[in-house]
């Protein structure tokens, strides 16, 4: 198994959970662009857009709109940028089909991708602060 999320999803890799569902897994970026940016990904494999399924589409939209409202009440930023890349010349590195929720601020600078890693205990904090506000919000 090649897909660095496929390992994710199969618990070969560790990852700072946040939700899971049948279809969808979503967790902390490890190389954050944003305090509070997540990853919403696929759970069965699928390289992109064009080859995943429409149920894990829409299965993927339905748990952003989850995570983003959690990001909204645990952080308070001034924004929330929703973006998925398709394709090397889109600038997608990891070839799963996965949706970016980063919190912005007033000021910031356009970024999609980084290499700086985050904190892993300010990642940690922030999964459980999110899974705490999942579990405030009304059943969908």
């Amino acid at each position: 198994m090649d897909c660095l999320f496929c390992r994710i999803v199969a618990g070969d890799l560790p990852c700072h959970r946040i939700h899971e569902d049948a279809l969808t897994l979503a967790f902390m970026d490890i190389f954050p662009v944003s305090d509070g940016h997540a990853l919403v990904i696929t759970k069965m494999h699928a390289a992109d857009i064009f080859a995943a399924s429409e149920a894990a589409l829409t299965a993927v939209a339905a748990s952003a709109r989850r995570i983003a409202h959690a990001l909204r009440s645990v952080l308070t930023p001034d924004g929330l940028m929703v973006f998925q890349l398709n394709g090397a010349a889109a600038m997608q590195t990891v070839f799963h089909y996965h949706m970016h929720l980063l919190p912005r601020r007033a000021g910031d600078t356009l970024a999609l991708h980084t290499r700086v890693p985050g904190d892993p205990v300010r990642l940690a904090a922030l999964a459980a602060q999110l899974r705490a506000a999942l579990d405030d919000q009304p059943a969908p």
